[in-house]
């Protein structure tokens, strides 16, 4: 095999080193290296250990290389422009991988969907690439939820919520329409691609999720009431272990527990912190599970759907095997200076495939063999981004001008001293998501130009408990905004950055902030950069409940942006005649998440006002900036923007 430059050679057990390329000193990084999609996007390990799925771009091609025990190609698969969602070994011989698309829906509840399709991918044998419920006359094909994959009688199978359709006139009739467009669970036999109906779709106006076991039975599902919120959890039987009522329908499947024989659900309390809660599936009373820990993820065995264990966000991995605990802290251990996370590994743990990025890393990939005892370096992300073009990453605290204690994340120039820099203020999208001390490419390509980036955790956050998350609840261009300026006079106070060469840039709900920053706030930022941005609040709230008309999913949002006579206060395009600052907006048109035309319509209004700004359309993109040409067409306009209204030097 021709060795690529993504591979690096072994390294010593649990060392670090980087020998990836990178530019010299005096030559300014092209924004290509942080706003094109990563050189290796995500990886995935078989069951055995002995095979590794690679997402890279090799000679300006985006492709699936499938690679053995020994780092040798075994075969490859271009992807091109596909928006893949993620990728997964099915056995040691094929791949099960499953990309998004947008499709047009005029007519429908909603003008434009996002769809998910799952493909078949032959590795180790020949076959045809084959699409799950593709010859299904009867099935869309498309996923609607995975319930993952079981070995079961020497054969492979995947479970996966399915859409079916019916005839249309009749009999006779050849076409065929969506009957209910509620989700049924199926099996598919995936060397066959042959589906099998597992479990019946629920009747109208319930949502109806499952759990399956090691056979691929069900062994537990809840119904949840879209009109008033009642719900029921049911055992294999069928049988109700557990049922209530969340006006919110803030209540959920979480999985099995450790031996298979309960099952964990989430619930919200009455001062809406959400709860988890564990029941024996043969019926039982439901006792408070993990209640106080910090849990960040979850762990399962995929063999067989039980949890294994938890990531918390203070002690790190918890396994309740020794041996698998034993191993997930050396592994810790060892990345203990870099943002870590361990992405797959084989059932029996031999092998882990290891994350790192954060201070002088842009996102390496790691084999970590437990049996000898070596962490290999197989992948860089951005092989142009070594050491010295990556800013100093670090963690600042303060205090809200209300009294709550947050923190944000603090990135500065590469080779630069932390005094009087200008400053790109960089708020999260969500609201409800968490910057950490890992590889940004956004922040990362600013500091590359000279600027400061601060990325608030501002109250709503995750990285915190619920009571600071629910603290954002009603805060939309409120508290939760000032915690942003307030984050930026800290660091101002502190001599890190001019108050004065200040600029803010967001995505999604930060692009929202953004808007917010030059429109609801005045005489803070020289500009603003609003990507795929929320204008009003009353749109949003009408487009959200427009393909879910049921009381439950209103309630849920009123909750979250509070009372209906207070969203234009806070909605950035009825203050567009108060813009003091030049605005872009960047927005893609395939977006399903915020719709295009909030973008547009603040253009408008900004327009009417006669106020400074440019409206950057990305074609064919979506909310996520899944193309890579797209993603790079808006890094260059957005920092091009930020250069020209808010000079570094």
């Amino acid at each position: 095999m021709k060795v690529f430059p993504h591979f690096a050679a072994a390294f010593a057990a649990f060392s670090l080193a980087f020998s990836a390329p990178s530019v010299t000193a005096q030559e300014q990084v092209p924004l290509a290296a942080f706003g094109a999609l990563p050189d290796v996007e995500d990886a995935s390990i078989s069951p055995s250990g002995a095979n590794i799925a690679i997402l890279l771009t090799h000679e300006g091609t985006r492709q699936l290389f499938f690679l053995d025990s020994n780092m040798k190609l075994i075969s490859r698969l271009a992807v091109g422009d596909a928006k893949v969602r993620y990728f997964d070994w099915v056995g040691d011989d094929q791949i099960l991988l499953v990309t998004g698309q947008t499709e047009d829906l005029r007519g429908f509840t909603t003008n434009m969907a996002e769809f998910n399709v799952a493909r078949l991918i032959p590795v180790t044998y020949k076959g045809e690439i084959e699409t799950v419920f593709g010859s299904s006359r009867d099935l869309v094909d498309a996923i609607w939820g995975s319930y993952g994959t079981r070995f079961i009688d020497n054969r492979w199978m995947a479970y996966f919520g399915a859409i079916e359709l019916e005839k249309a006139g009749g009999v006779a009739s050849t076409n065929m329409i969506w009957k209910h467009g509620r989700r049924y669970l199926y099996g598919v036999d995936t060397r066959e691609n042959q589906p099998t109906r597992v479990a019946a779709a629920a009747r109208e106006g319930i949502s109806r999720d499952w759990l399956l076991d090691a056979r691929g039975e069900v062994a537990a599902m809840m119904d949840v009431s879209a009109d008033d919120g009642d719900w029921r959890l049911a055992g294999p039987q069928g049988d109700a272990i557990a049922s209530g009522n969340e006006r919110n329908g803030r209540v959920g499947l979480v999985g099995l527990g450790y031996d298979g024989t309960t099952v964990i659900y989430s619930e919200r309390d009455e001062d809406n912190i959400t709860q988890w809660y564990e029941v024996p599936l043969a019926g039982g009373v439901a006792t408070p599970f993990l209640p106080d820990e910090h849990v960040d993820r979850l762990y399962w065995d995929e063999r067989t759907g039980n949890l294994i264990g938890y990531l918390d966000q203070k002690k790190g991995p918890v396994f309740r095997d020794p041996a698998f605990q034993s191993a997930a802290t050396g592994i810790r251990n060892a990345f203990a200076d870099f943002d870590m996370r361990m992405v797959d590994w084989s059932p029996d743990f031999k092998k882990v495939l290891v994350r790192t990025s954060g201070n002088k890393d842009s996102g390496t990939w790691f084999v970590v063999d437990l049996t000898s005892g070596k962490a290999d370096a197989i992948a860089y992300e951005r092989k142009e981004l070594g050491p010295n073009e990556v800013g100093a990453v670090s963690t600042v605290e303060y205090t809200a001008s209300d009294g709550l204690e947050m923190d944000g994340v603090l990135t500065v120039p590469p080779g630069r001293e932390a005094t009087n820099l200008p400053v790109v203020v960089l708020p999260h999208g969500g609201p409800h998501s968490s910057d950490s001390e890992a590889f940004d490419w956004w922040a990362q390509a600013f500091a590359s130009r000279g600027y400061a980036v601060f990325q608030p955790n501002f109250r709503g956050s995750t990285n915190r408990d619920d009571a600071f998350k629910l603290a954002g609840y009603g805060e939309w261009g409120r508290k939760m905004q000032t915690d942003i300026s307030d984050g930026l006079a800290m660091l101002a106070d502190k001599g890190i950055v001019d108050r004065d060469r200040a600029c803010i840039v967001g995505a999604s709900y930060g692009g929202y902030a953004a808007l917010a920053g030059v429109t609801l706030q005045q005489g803070l930022y020289e500009c603003a950069v609003a990507v795929a941005p929320v204008s009003d609040i009353a749109a949003m709230y009408n487009e959200d409940t427009r393909t879910a008309q049921n009381r439950i999913t209103k309630k849920r949002l009123l909750d979250q942006l509070g009372p209906r006579d207070r969203w234009d206060e806070v909605s950035p395009r009825r203050f567009a005649d108060r813009a003091d600052a030049p605005i872009m907006l960047i927005h893609g048109e395939d977006d399903t998440v915020v719709p295009f035309s909030h973008s547009d319509k603040m253009a408008d209004a900004l327009k009417d006002a006669g106020k400074s700004y440019e409206l950057v359309r990305l074609e064919g993109e979506d909310h996520w900036l899944s193309l890579s040409s797209t993603r790079l067409q808006m890094l260059e306009a957005a920092v091009g923007f930020v250069e020209r209204h808010n000079p570094a030097d």
